[in-house]
């Protein structure tokens, strides 16, 4: 190694050289410094170029939530079979299936209500409707009965094709449907 004493005599021997040493170390930490300063401006840069895209992305977020959503039309009504009791239930489903064939032009010959079927413990009132009925009309009476309100559900379907006899060329059609009642308030 090399003593510090001869380092002392080199460099008052030759003091240009001296001054030139120490003015080339401040240059190499002053290039040091400012490409230090300049890295730590870039990633900076790039840091808020990121948090840029990020808002960006996340303000476009909520709008793919109501493109996946479906157009659907909810009819109006209760989704129960209204009524203070199950009597009274089973007349609104009979006036709705009702409403639903003089609706679609067909004719009920009979109708009644079985409030003590085997789904009548889970709250649900059947009911059995017996008409005549345009073959092109059934497909809209049906679907007419399960889309409305309240929700119906067909249980039996019986179509009797029209004989060579009558001349009406209509459908004789028994059809079961169920709805559920709505509990006890």
């Amino acid at each position: 190694m090399i003593s510090m004493q001869r380092i002392e005599t080199l460099l008052a021997r030759f003091p240009i050289a001296a001054a030139a040493a120490y003015l080339a170390l401040i240059v190499v930490f002053l290039f040091v410094t400012i490409g230090t300063t300049l890295d730590i401006l870039e990633r900076r840069g790039a840091a808020v170029a990121a948090l840029e895209i990020l808002a960006r992305l996340d303000a476009r977020g909520p709008e793919r939530v109501p493109a996946a959503r479906v157009a659907v039309s909810i009819p109006p009504g209760s989704p129960f079979l209204e009524g203070a009791s199950a009597s009274l239930a089973g007349a609104a489903l009979l006036q709705r299936v009702a409403a639903a064939t003089k609706r679609v032009n067909g004719n009920t010959l009979s109708s009644q209500v079985d409030l003590q079927g085997s789904k009548a413990k889970s709250g649900f009132i059947t009911a059995t409707s017996n008409f005549e009925i345009d073959p092109t009309q059934l497909q809209p009476l049906l679907y007419d009965l399960e889309a409305g309100m309240p929700f119906l559900f067909i249980d039996e379907l019986v179509v009797q094709a029209p004989s060579t006899t009558t001349q009406s060329g209509k459908l004789r059609v028994q059809l079961g449907v169920s709805g559920q009642r709505q509990g006890q308030k």
